[in-house]
């Protein structure tokens, strides 16, 4: 049955934004917000290991970029100590297995664009002592390190602090994650990795033509250095066509990425932003469009993480076998920070 194998599976999303609205309330009230909002919708979903990206948004950069990278790490912090009978912040694969042995679920730290480090690449080692273990280090647009995929025009490769940021995240044992990185950066990254990297929140091109999912030739050579490629779950990286806008849809993206990189480098990464654009985006500003895509668009059943068994039975119906689901909803992932997360050069 399918509830039974989600239900002994391990899931991993890597990339939840459920950080923006936490903070978004007073401090006081950050592990009460989560415990209520969000641990019973990870519940029902059969989330085992989360990944929290940090995204600071457009109203804080440039001049309160690094104070708020900071505030949404404390949070993260913060509600992991509020609930730590029901989930662990960890910062290595020996503690996300000692979480999963609890029935507890395993919190990793990520940086979303990283627009609070900017050129400091020094700083890396301080976001590392504070529990970050993923980062990427563009959004849609420019940065100090390197362009996003909204400007893939410009062909860009890395700035020089770009490539020191990479060496240095592969001596600490950070996971660097290519998602939102424009086309050349994506390269340039590739050319310079000597440890696994992965796409925590990317769609398929070749599906759906879009500068923020992946080519195949990008997600060949993911696989290549042993990493995951996480397939995005938004609405409008999966079809042009709502008509599409279905589970059905999403596995054909999952499926793409399995028959192109193989089976033991494909993951989920849903980038469930709904409800979180509802909970910090003012009532002005409802069909709230990022650089053109309906973020609010999701497919039915899946706008947050309580749909996850949705996909496993999916899965199932789309003919994958027990053993290659359960190496897609988290095994690959978890076998990834297992050999890496926390691991120095």
């Amino acid at each position: 049955m399918s509830a039974d194998l989600h239900r002994d599976a391990v899931v991993a999303d890597t990339h939840n934004d459920l950080l923006m609205a936490v903070t978004a309330r007073p401090p006081g009230q950050w592990a009460a917000f989560f415990r209520e909002r969000w641990l019973p919708q990870l519940r029902e979903g059969g989330v085992n290991l989360q990944v929290l990206p940090v995204f600071v948004d457009d109203q804080y950069r440039p001049e309160g970029a690094l104070r708020q990278t900071l505030r949404m790490i404390e949070c993260a912090h913060t509600l992991a100590e509020g609930n730590a009978d029901a989930v662990r912040l960890c910062v290595n694969g020996t503690q996300i297995d000692e979480a999963l042995g609890e029935d507890r679920i395993a919190l990793v730290l990520a940086l979303e664009s990283a627009p609070g480090l900017d050129a400091s690449v020094e700083l890396l080692p301080t976001l590392h002592r504070l529990g970050v273990r993923v980062a990427s280090i563009a959004h849609w647009g420019r940065t100090a390190l390197a362009d996003g995929s909204g400007e893939d025009a410009t062909g860009s490769r890395l700035t020089a602090a770009g490539v020191a940021a990479v060496r240095e995240m592969e001596r600490l044992g950070m996971i660097f994650d290519v998602s939102h990185l424009g086309a050349s950066g994506v390269g340039h990254v590739l050319e310079l990795a000597t440890r696994p990297v992965m796409a925590t929140h990317s769609s398929a091109r070749a599906l759906r033509e879009h500068h923020r999912n992946l080519t195949d030739d990008q997600i060949r050579a993911i696989a290549a250095t042993g990493g995951v490629v996480c397939v995005n779950f938004l609405a409008a990286f999966l079809s042009e066509d709502p008509a599409e806008y279905t589970v059905d849809r999403l596995v054909d993206h999952i499926e793409h990425v399995v028959s192109v990189g193989g089976i033991d480098h494909v993951g989920l990464g849903p980038d469930f932003v709904r409800e979180v654009m509802h909970d910090v985006t003012p009532p002005c500003c409802e069909g709230f469009s990022y650089s053109g895509v309906d973020a609010l668009a999701a497919v039915p059943g899946l706008a947050g993480p309580s749909g996850l068994p949705l996909v496993t039975d999916a899965l199932l119906k789309h003919g994958f076998a027990d053993e290659e689901i359960v190496k897609i909803l988290g095994g690959n992932v978890l076998r990834l920070f297992r050999a890496e997360l926390g691991v120095p050069a």
